[in-house]
């Protein structure tokens, strides 16, 4: 999930006034548009101290849960061939609601022989999906955009339920792009004779097997999915075994808009289901987003075989804030870059660089915005960061937290009030004192982990910036147009944002360098790689 995002002021909430005495202090940011990556910077139109509230001098949140119940089934299976199916070796997994560990449902796990099935099913659609006219393919991509549009709101929930990210991100961020990028990709179908020079009539790549992460289900799948079939290819998708519910709620779109059969294949389960997809010899294409360890193990398994690869890895991305910047409009955007979906975002802003002159001010603003953030019941629509992803990625974040102390960092925690006493949670952390060679600084955490560094000269903060195996992301703070063409010139990073962060866009390639893979996803680069053009 190029992009580009600045930080806003959120939009209102329900809230209680503790007392009358005197208005509370308002803080705003820039607005923006909806593509706009998470709510931190937009929310809070009005905050105190939690130590004012409770003194009785300010006010606090109401409670505003999203009510909307959505069906949620027992048992899920397959979407293959058109039709829902049962594992061919008869098991299943759970889904579990991370924010309070009740099991949601029970999903197929997928073996070879129900990956075998589906890639033959792809197979059998292509020719008829490939010989359909560009306009034709164009309109049931429409139709899946508008479909979506129609179940915002249910998506949204599910999403929620199912991964433990805030509803209001849910709501204004994974379900509009998803449709945006169904809407885009429709219309290139019928334009691809005009989509690159000299190349009159390309052909599609074939059928693509896609793997993608859990920490963006749905927006993943629409951004896989969708340049795909309006290059006239056929598709086996493996989403994440936490959680799965959206894209197989997606499946239900593709049948209702009368998506023909075996064009979509989802087939669900562990690292093993797609393992089996990479190395199907039935599949043309193969397109991952994940971790570098498993992009790593991939490359290796499809080199040699002919198949066509995209990889969109991990990031350690560098968000750099120079003396001359915006100080206020930065600490939006640092905690828009880090603490959006709970830090579960390839390309967050990770390690913060900070101009020595102005590190005490940054640090400041920085500690007092985080006591003002929620951590909490990711349905509350006042909620700013969610549960985390699974007890496995909450142990991973705890470990990493607590090598950040032994090895001599200073940790700040943030939030307002008490965690949950059910789910899993983590409070936003902040890391100063952090030399690059700490491993705060150099693995990727996954989690709302913020290392804070300095630097003197733009020189230094490109060697720091640079000075990573990844080169997914990027984040620039000046008021100075030349020093931002500079730096921005000298970053090592497929993706770079200037005086904001993570805003995205479908007409916008995103992906990464080095460690962080290669090919670009969004835009007219991302239909580049389903699509033969050596005419």
């Amino acid at each position: 999930m190029a992009k580009a995002k600045a930080p806003a002021a959120r939009s209102t909430n329900t809230r209680s006034e503790k007392t009358a005495r005197g208005p509370a202090k308002t803080a705003h940011a820039n607005g923006h548009a909806n593509g706009h990556a998470s709510g931190h910077a937009k929310q809070h139109v009005a905050a105190v101290t939690p130590a004012a509230s409770a003194a009785g001098r300010g006010w606090d949140y109401a409670p505003a849960p999203e009510t909307v119940k959505v069906a949620i089934a027992e048992r899920y299976g397959h979407y293959i061939n058109g039709r829902f199916v049962e594992s061919a070796g008869g098991g299943t997994f759970e889904t579990i609601n991370p924010a309070t560990e009740a099991v949601l449902s029970r999903v197929a796990d997928g073996t070879s022989a129900d990956v075998d099935a589906a890639v033959g099913a792809a197979r059998a659609a292509l020719g008829a999906w490939q010989a359909l006219p560009g306009a034709e393919r164009g309109k049931y991509l429409y139709r899946i955009a508008r479909r979506i549009q129609e179940r915002a709101r249910e998506l949204a929930v599910l999403e929620t339920l199912d991964g433990g990210k805030p509803i209001r991100e849910s709501r204004d961020v994974d379900v509009p792009l998803a449709a945006h990028h169904f809407f885009y990709y429709a219309g290139w179908a019928d334009k691809l004779a005009y989509a690159f020079p000299g190349v009159r009539e390309p052909r599609a790549v074939g059928v693509c097997g896609q793997v993608i992460p859990w920490n963006f289900p749905l927006l993943m799948a629409a951004w896989k999915i969708a340049p795909a079939l309006a290059a006239g290819n056929t598709v086996v998708l493996k989403p994440a075994e936490t959680p799965p519910l959206t894209p197989l709620r997606l499946a239900e779109i593709f049948h209702v808009v009368g998506l023909p059969a075996g064009v979509v294949n989802i087939v669900t389960g562990a690292g093993a289901t797609g393992a089996a997809v990479v190395n199907h010899p039935g599949v043309d294409k193969v397109a991952f987003t994940g971790s570098t360890e498993v992009g790593k193990r991939i490359a290796m398994a499809v080199a040699g075989t002919g198949k066509r690869l995209t990889l969109e890895l991990g990031g350690k991305s560098a968000n750099i804030i120079f003396d001359d910047a915006s100080i206020d409009q930065a600490v939006e955007g640092i905690v828009e870059g880090i603490f959006f979906n709970q830090g579960h975002v390839c390309c967050a802003g990770s390690r913060l660089l900070v101009q020595e002159g102005v590190v005490d001010e940054v640090v400041r603003k920085l500690r007092l915005r985080l006591k003002s953030l929620r951590v909490g019941d990711p349905m509350d629509k006042n909620t700013d960061l969610g549960a985390i992803n699974s007890r496995a990625q909450l142990e991973k974040i705890r470990h990493y937290i607590g090598v950040g102390k032994d090895e001599g960092a200073e940790l700040f925690e943030g939030g307002a009030g008490a965690l949950p006493s059910r789910g899993y949670f983590c409070k936003p952390c902040v890391f100063t004192g952090v030399q690059p060679a700490h491993t705060i600084a150099r693995d990727e955490i996954f989690g709302p982990v913020l290392t804070v560094m300095t630097f003197r000269t733009p020189e230094e903060a490109l060697l720091r910036a640079n000075n990573t195996p990844y080169g997914l992301a990027a984040g620039v703070w000046t008021d100075k147009g030349s020093k931002v063409l500079h730096i921005a010139r000298k970053l090592e990073a497929g993706v770079l944002w200037l005086n904001t962060y993570n805003r995205f866009d479908a007409a916008s390639p995103f992906g990464g360098y080095k460690e962080s893979g290669f090919g670009r996803e969004g835009g007219l680069h991302g239909l580049k790689p389903y699509v033969n053009v050596d005419a």
